[in-house]
């Protein structure tokens, strides 16, 4: 499932973490747990969230990758997968995009599912190598995400990549917080 990709690691003052290919269908528990952390998911939220995550690596194209502590244990993780109309995800978003003239988006677009690390590995810079090393591997010419419509160090790290709201306040069903939907070309930017 996903491409090989370079490991990278970080150095002075941060425990020796590798990023690289994740089987996440194998360590989809450990996944969610990290993101029941980052992002403070009850466990019916983590149950449901991992039928869904299990559903999307069955497309030939999803790509994950994992970010490793020394022990083996798992501290950050990214996925996604090329964006299909038909997809729930891209059904909500549409009429938003639609809205502000931005639907094209939903085209030839690298979808960021999920991109969590642990709240004690944040700000290291492990996100930045996850995302940027995932769309880096995907073969189209721009990405797109959602994010909760606040400020927050995560919208932060997606402006700083070259990501632009395409829409906000946008609304999915049962979540309780709005989205902003963002979109960047690729390659992301560096710096």
């Amino acid at each position: 499932m996903a491409a090989a990709t370079p490991r990278s690691s970080w150095g002075s003052g941060t425990p020796d973490i590798v990023v690289g290919p994740l089987d996440l269908a194998a360590r989809v528990d450990e996944a969610l747990a990290v993101q029941a952390l980052a992002f403070g998911l009850s466990q019916e939220e983590i149950d449901v969230r991992r039928h869904i995550v299990l559903r999307h690596l069955d497309h030939p194209q999803a790509r994950a990758l994992g970010a490793t502590a020394a022990d083996g244990r798992l501290v950050g993780f990214v996925y996604g997968l090329p964006n299909d109309r038909t997809h729930w995800w891209s059904t909500v978003v549409e009429p938003y995009l639609r809205a502000t003239g931005s639907q094209g988006w939903l085209d030839d677009s690298f979808v960021i599912t999920e991109l969590h690390v642990h709240p004690e590995f944040q700000q290291r810079g492990i996100g930045r190598c996850l995302i940027t090393t995932v769309t880096d591997a995907a073969g189209l010419p721009r990405s797109i995400l959602s994010a909760i419509d606040t400020e927050s160090p995560a919208r932060g790290l997606y402006r700083a990549l070259g990501y632009q709201d395409l829409a906000r306040q946008v609304l999915f069903p049962s979540a309780p917080k709005p989205y902003a939907v963002m979109g960047a070309p690729l390659p992301l930017r560096r710096g």
